[in-house]
């Protein structure tokens, strides 16, 4: 039985939908849960018949969300700290914040370590696409500033992600990019190009729209690129759904159209929630780590501890460091 670390004492709205998510979670699989934080908080919370696969650390150290990810380190009170440390004495297999996601990232990296082979970690992030799939992004907020080697290792480590998590056994692997050519892109992209130009599932460079119409599995980019696209994306399908909202309640006809497209609807909305998806997997580190939206819902959180459990069932660290050495070898 897989044993989850969960940061309770993350997220914007505090314990309540991480604990309601985490005894969903309990309801459809069976693991055990380290919900770390206010006991006061969490135990009531509790179903008597689910207790026995929970445990609380007592907790009552918050890393704000507004403090240093640098200062991460000297927070050893802090839940987020805590929810690492017990990934680290191999308590817990996986650990799970909806907190703060630099703190995590950080934490993670010094406390767990890299992968062998790994330079930087990356997040890696789904996409909803318009034939019904998802892509995986990455990176989309690690790593502002990249060589063209960690961008190598990201297609590396996505291409491994999606043939163990999303079941993909030929991923497409793209480079984003300014334009399809090989000549297009920025110095960093043109010479990562070069280190990828050989590998089988690399497809070349690939443009933002490519990343929704499902023409390409993985997409690579740098930190800094990724997480305006991700904020971009989150914003665009919020825009949407409420300019439909407001349209609709405009005119009788589109009344009448929206009911009949409520199916439609519910599946657009699905399609695009991050809640369907729980959270980000930081790639790279010697353990699972899952960084959820800091606004997860409880659903969020049930799904981001599925996708915690699933990522430990599988063999996706191994994979990384054994294709990495065979590559870096050559």
């Amino acid at each position: 039985m897989r044993t989850i670390a969960i940061d309770a004492l993350g997220g914007d709205y505090g314990a309540l939908p991480i604990v309601e998510g985490t005894v969903k979670a309990l309801r459809e699989r069976e693991f055990k849960a380290i919900l770390v934080g206010r006991s006061s908080e969490i135990l009531p919370k509790i179903p008597p018949k689910y207790r026995k696969n929970v445990e609380i650390v007592e907790c009552d150290d918050v890393f704000g969300m507004d403090e240093s990810a640098t200062d991460a380190l000297k927070r050893k009170e802090s839940s987020i700290y805590k929810a690492v440390e017990l990934v680290r004495e191999k308590k817990a297999d996986a650990v799970v914040s909806a907190g703060h996601s630099g703190a995590t990232m950080s934490l993670s990296t010094l406390r767990l370590g890299r992968i062998k082979g790994v330079s930087r970690p990356a997040i890696a992030t789904l996409m909803p696409t318009a034939v019904g799939g998802r892509s995986l992004v990455l990176d989309v907020g690690a790593n502002v500033d990249c060589k063209a080697e960690n961008l190598f290792e990201f297609a590396i480590m996505g291409e491994s992600y999606a043939q163990d998590i999303l079941k993909i056994k030929h991923p497409k692997v793209g480079l984003l990019s300014n334009g399809e050519e090989k000549s297009k892109g920025n110095e960093v992209t043109k010479e990562a190009y070069k280190l990828l130009e050989n590998q089988n599932h690399f497809i070349g460079n690939v443009e933002g729209n490519n990343i929704f119409d499902g023409s390409v599995d993985v997409i690579v980019c740098d930190g800094f690129v990724g997480n305006i696209l991700l904020k971009t994306s989150e914003g665009v399908a919020e825009s949407i759904t409420k300019m439909i909202k407001n349209n609709v309640k405009k005119s009788p006809v589109a009344i009448a159209g929206a009911l009949l497209m409520r199916k439609v609807f519910r599946v657009l909305k699905k399609q695009v929630d991050y809640a369907e998806y729980g959270g980000a997997p930081l790639l790279g580190v010697k353990a699972c780590t899952i960084i959820s939206h800091g606004k997860s819902n409880s659903k969020a959180i049930k799904n981001a501890i599925f996708q915690a459990i699933n990522f430990v069932d599988s063999n996706v660290n191994k994979d990384i460091e054994e294709k990495l050495a065979s590559l870096k070898k050559k």
